[in-house]
């Protein structure tokens, strides 16, 4: 057995051993339902900044996200911006969340809805908008962690024994210690996750012979790129336009990736921060105070940096190291092929697992010289793709818990039963993940499409409940039917269960989040403008008078208010939509590495440029505008936990002081 196999699994037990210490302390404090699902609101500031910033950036972002940036080169690095993005959806709704979860004692985003709208229809839709994220989500990041071992143990374990082998673990302690357990193995994760791309791209640059080699390779890349943009660029380094008027599919010229696609697929990364499982990160704190430095600091400005910088030297550096056969055939003098033998002389992307192949490439390569580096960063992978599993398996087996058993089937459910069919439902969860994910992969690859596009449908729900009461119960309900409807129509899902060939997978280069939140508010806005109910609207005010009374702007700050919309629309047209064109050619011209104003492409330049603005934008809306701030009135508890009233008891009294 190779040094670097020993060294895999001697830090792989040694990482299991701290996620089950932490499964079986959870187990141990775990005394209500409350403490099991939600931590008993007591996560404290620094647990929540590191647990959630784990949740949020997946394995996704560890494996798949180097190798799209290898395969679509920097028009596809527009995809980082998901580091200020993702975020964003937490500025907007964690903290009024929070404040609702602390004051009525909700545990579950279905509690709340249901609550605010005074109906049930929306809580089964909130459970299913859960399962369709948790389920496929949850599978994707399994059978990755499954490829990896598969991979770097040279085929000792196959990826569905790797698979199952590691979800054993990932269910004991989820199930055991509830979501305490999950914060606290998040904060190890989130910083094996930072650490372990960090290290990866530094050895990605090192091979490829430094920050010059690696521009002078990117400029040569670009200039034998069969693929161009309409303009005549070569997809590697610049969009395609604002907009193309097919599917964002093989029709599409010089790349998938127009102004247009990169927004809209903003928009689907949105949903994982308004996704039901972040409502109960929410509800899980001991107080906002975390809010604002995860979201800024450690979201925008850390991962932000990490994305940027060290993924980028990951996925284009892989281009000199022996991935790209025609690359090095072209250019010998700025190849250094040490990926060659691992992928049995093959082009990358005609290797089995295509760009998946790229990081365990690179973690491969320090297996001679420093084995045992190779076993502690493939335990970064799998902390990565682990640390959003198992707070999506947490999440939806409170909600089946609370919102279906409890509330429709056993109202009295005492505590002690309450944790057990929340445990049984982590169980249900990744059983079918990891069947899905066995034999039916093609399944799950269609599944894991619709996840975060789903968590995005959430926006009207929470916007109503944050922000605008306007909004009536029918026209949400219906709103959110609908748009789980248009993301399945747009998907490839639409085409391949349900016979739609009228447009291709997101028709015009938009993505299925935007059809799907088009219809969604669209029917919203129609169905609420006719259902207007005065005795709605009284009990909804008194959320929204609660909320105003306790997170209402002085007049001075009010004044701000244009600033921050101005900002944020800048901010979204130029850094992540149309106006991004403008970056393929600002700092220089993509056909003449002369013109680089930076020594670097325009494209790269223009993304760092308006990642450091993003950084500012969030600052500005999370601190300045006291979006994420602790609120200017101490919030009180009127019931401890909603779910022990009782069915037979009257609902909350709204008007108690």
């Amino acid at each position: 057995m190779k040094a670097e196999v020993i060294w895999l699994f001697i830090f792989v037990l040694l990482y299991w051993a701290y996620c089950i210490y932490w499964g079986v302390r959870g187990a141990m404090t775990a005394k209500t339902a409350s403490d099991y699902f939600i931590a008993g609101r007591s996560i404290s500031i620094w647990v929540f900044v590191l647990a959630a910033t784990a949740t949020s950036f997946s394995g996704w972002t560890f494996m798949g996200h180097p190798g799209l940036l290898y395969r679509d080169g920097f028009q596809y690095a527009y995809a980082s911006f998901y580091a200020i993005t993702i975020p964003f959806t937490g500025v907007m709704f964690l903290k009024r969340q929070w404040m609702l979860g602390k004051r009525f004692g909700f545990v579950t985003p279905g509690e709340m809805l249901s609550e605010y709208f005074r109906g049930d229809a929306i809580r089964l839709l909130v459970v299913v908008v859960a399962l369709c994220f948790s389920v496929p989500y949850l599978g994707l990041q399994l059978r990755a962690s499954g490829f990896l071992f598969n991979v770097l143990t040279d085929g000792l374990l196959s990826v569905d024994v790797g698979m199952w082998l590691l979800s054993a673990i990932v269910f004991l302690y989820v199930a055991s210690g509830g979501l305490r357990a999950v914060a606290y193995v998040d904060t190890l994760q989130c910083i094996l996750l930072a650490g372990g791309i960090v290290a990866i791209g530094m050895i990605a640059l090192n091979a490829v012979g430094g920050w010059d080699k690696l521009n002078e390779g990117i400029a040569a890349l670009a200039s034998i790129d069969q693929k161009r943009t309409p303009d005549g660029y070569s997809h590697y380094i610049a969009i395609p336009g604002v907009i193309q008027f097919v599917s964002a599919g093989p029709k599409a010229v010089g790349g998938a990736w127009t102004g247009m696609m990169i927004l809209t697929y903003m928009f689907a990364l949105m949903g994982i921060h308004s996704a039901p499982a972040f409502s109960m990160w929410a509800f899980a704190n001991k107080s906002p105070e975390p809010f604002a430095p995860q979201q800024v600091w450690a979201s925008a400005f850390g991962i932000g940096f990490i994305l940027f910088v060290f993924t980028a030297f990951q996925g284009l550096g892989g281009h000199m190291l022996g991935a790209d056969l025609a690359f090095a055939e072209k250019f010998p003098e700025l190849t250094n092929n040490v990926m060659g033998a691992g992928l049995g002389g093959k082009d990358l992307m005609q290797s089995a697992g295509k760009q998946g192949m790229l990081v365990p490439q690179l973690i491969h390569l320090m297996g001679d010289t420093a084995p045992w580096l190779v076993g502690l960063l493939a335990v970064c992978a799998l902390a990565a793709m682990q640390s959003t599993g198992a707070a999506y398996m947490s999440t939806a087996g409170g909600m089946l818990t609370r919102d279906i058993l409890k509330h429709f089937m056993m109202p009295n459910a005492s505590h002690s039963v309450q944790k057990f069919w929340g445990r049984v439902g982590v169980g249900v969860i990744v059983v079918a993940a990891l069947i899905v994910a066995t034999y039916s992969s093609d399944a799950l690859v269609l599944l894991g499409g619709l996840a975060v596009a789903f968590g995005f449908q959430m926006w009207p729900s929470l916007m109503s409940v944050c922000y605008f009461p306007w909004f009536t119960r029918q026209g949400i309900t219906v709103g959110l039917f609908f748009g789980i409807i248009a993301v399945m129509c747009t998907e490839t899902i639409g085409q391949s269960w349900f016979g739609i060939t009228a447009w291709g997978r997101w028709p015009l280069t938009m993505h299925s989040a935007f059809w799907g939140i088009f219809f969604n508010l669209g029917a919203a806005i129609l169905i609420s403008a006719v259902t207007q109910n005065a005795d709605d609207m009284k009990h909804k005010m008194k959320f929204h008078k609660f909320l105003q009374d306790h997170a209402g702007l002085s007049a001075e700050k009010r004044k701000l208010i244009p600033t921050a919309w101005i900002l944020t629309l800048v901010w979204f047209f130029f850094g992540i939509g149309p106006g991004a064109v403008i970056g393929n050619t600002i700092f220089g011209n993509p056909n003449d590495a002369a013109t680089w104003t930076f020594g670097m492409p325009s494209i790269w330049a223009w993304q760092i440029l308006w990642w450091a603005l993003g950084v500012f934008m969030m600052w500005f809306l999370a601190y300045k505008m006291e979006m994420s701030t602790v609120p200017s009135k101490e919030v009180k508890a009127l019931v401890e936990d909603i779910g022990d009233l009782g069915e037979g008891k009257a609902r909350l009294d709204l008007d108690k002081p």
